[in-house]
């Protein structure tokens, strides 16, 4: 049974705080891993952890902003003091912009892809050695299932979010003699605060849910449940996939 838990795993999760970040670290920590978390909102992170602490889990926090390169080194500096190697890491930070494309300004397309993008490439390039060390790493990036079919708008979302899946497989390779392995989870839409401002257009929400065959809006745990199954020994031959967490949606179509 072992290989379904995570205890004495060591976990970094990045965009920690809330909506599916936060569903991941409590999955995590209920299987038993150890977890940290970064975000930009140091209160929330000081509440989160007291919270968590309480409960007799194992948490840390980081206030840092990892779309900030300059932060990104002090956060591994920050992570170093804890831990001296690192079994997990979930890229999930992440941001997009409803437009349609010749909408965007040069500086909004560069927001979305240094955050959704250049932030995972750089995490996981300073994630390496502390991977190597734990010799049965595993990373989970979160995509999303407009990298890999049209959802109307957003294209510079769906472009980092297309390429997060060929970073993806292209870590499961190079790392693979590392002992590390890298997969992603692409959800759908999913019951966050980000989403609901979205959804709480009535017509909007009928259109997706007459796309979705299960026919309903997907809970944070829902997707952490994935992340927590991709992090588990149990999943030890798996390296380089994608899963869809989306009630069917993909195979359905817009």
């Amino acid at each position: 049974m072992n290989r379904w838990q995570l205890a004495g795993k060591k976990a970094l999760i990045t965009g920690g705080s809330k909506g599916i970040g936060r569903a991941i670290a409590e999955e995590f920590l209920k299987l038993s891993a150890e977890v940290c978390i970064v975000a930009r909102n140091e209160t929330d992170i000081e509440n989160l952890v007291d919270e968590w602490r309480e409960k007799g889990w194992l948490a840390q926090g980081i206030a840092a902003d990892v779309a900030d390169s300059s932060q990104e080194d002090e956060i591994f500096t920050t992570l170093g003091s804890y831990w001296d190697s690192l079994d997990i890491l979930v890229n999930n930070v992440g941001t997009n912009i409803r437009k349609k494309t010749v909408e965007y300004s040069f500086s909004e397309y560069e927001s979305v892809l240094n955050t959704n993008l250049s932030t995972v490439f750089r995490i996981c390039q300073l994630a390496y050695p502390l991977l190597k060390k734990s010799n049965s790493g595993s990373v989970v990036n979160i995509a999303s299932v407009a990298g890999l079919t049209h959802i109307r708008t957003g294209s510079p979302y769906a472009m980092s979010k297309a390429a997060i899946l060929q970073l993806t497989r292209n870590l499961a390779i190079e790392w693979a003699n590392d002992n590390i392995r890298v997969n992603a989870v692409a959800p759908w839409y999913i019951r966050t605060p980000l989403a609901e401002t979205v959804l709480q257009n009535p017509e909007y929400l009928r259109e997706v849910l007459s796309k979705t065959p299960m026919k309903r809006i997907g809970e944070p745990i829902e997707v952490a449940s994935a992340v927590a199954f991709l992090a588990m020994p149990a999943s030890s031959y798996i390296t380089g996939q994608c899963i869809t967490v989306d009630g069917g949606f993909l195979i359905n179509g817009f």
